[in-house]
């Protein structure tokens, strides 16, 4: 077996197996505290750092959620950072006058936020008017055309220099996204940490590497898809971009 592996197999023996995560000393505002719990037990450093955790492999763990993380990964171009639409000095003044015009008002949290039925999917408009679309040359781009919006506000909603159809909203470079998906996942593949329904860690998988041919090909299918959280009130875009468990599954070659 190559060294990695089997250090990652060693790890999970004895630092992981048959335990629950034990997260008291650890935020516990925090969503993710139980994947921190195990990033420290795999002895994975917290960084901003593109490559792979740990000997050349991506550490994922299961989720209650249905779907997994790729990675939080940012547009290359935002509108609201495009001062031919959005004229103040201010990126968070302009993000939010964003959000009031392309986001939804969710009223239990009494914000704005770009996330939930607006977020644009592939293939076909939302009744926001929005979609993803894959360009020739592979870039990911948010659009959004008025034409296609069937809200009877709308004209209240949009302004007037932006009541027109193909306009992007956000960019993902085929350059950037290359670098960011097969930094992450093709260099010796993934692996992922399985827990019993009792939140006991059993097993760990290990899941073949992926290109980014392959993976914006899945991207054009929906299997792989846009999870926007951005809200107000929150400088981070929380662009997620997600699968869910049985595409991770399909991957799947070694079980120990």
């Amino acid at each position: 077996m190559e060294e990695g592996k089997q250090e990652i197999i060693n790890r999970f023996d004895n630092n992981v197996r048959g335990r629950k995560p034990d997260t008291s000393n650890i935020n516990q505002d925090h969503d993710g505290k139980a994947g921190h719990w195990l990033e420290h037990q795999m002895g994975i450093k917290i960084n901003n750092k593109t490559e792979a955790d740990l000997f050349g492999y991506e550490m994922k763990n299961q989720t209650t959620s249905g779907k997994i993380t790729f990675g939080d990964w940012s547009a290359d171009y935002y509108i609201f950072k495009d001062y031919k639409y959005f004229t103040s000095g201010n990126t968070g003044v302009n993000r939010d006058c964003f959000m009031q015009i392309f986001g939804t008002y969710k009223l239990d949290k009494g914000r704005y936020s770009w996330s939930g039925e607006v977020t644009p999917k592939i293939k076909n408009f939302n009744r926001y008017g929005q979609k993803l679309i894959i360009t020739e040359n592979k870039d990911i781009t948010a659009i959004y055309s008025y034409d296609q919006d069937s809200r009877q506000n709308k004209k209240d909603i949009i302004p007037v220099n932006m009541q027109i159809n193909d306009l992007i909203l956000a960019r993902w470079t085929s350059n950037s996204m290359k670098k960011r998906v097969e930094s992450k996942f093709n260099d010796k593949g993934w692996f992922k940490c399985l827990q019993n329904s009792l939140g006991v860690y059993t097993n760990i998988q290990f899941g073949k590497p992926i290109t980014f041919e392959s993976w914006i090909d899945l991207v054009a299918e929906g299997v792989v898809f846009f999870d926007s959280g951005m809200y107000q009130g929150n400088n981070r875009p929380y662009s997620q971009w997600r699968a869910l468990n049985n595409f991770w599954d399909s991957l799947i070659i070694e079980t120990y």
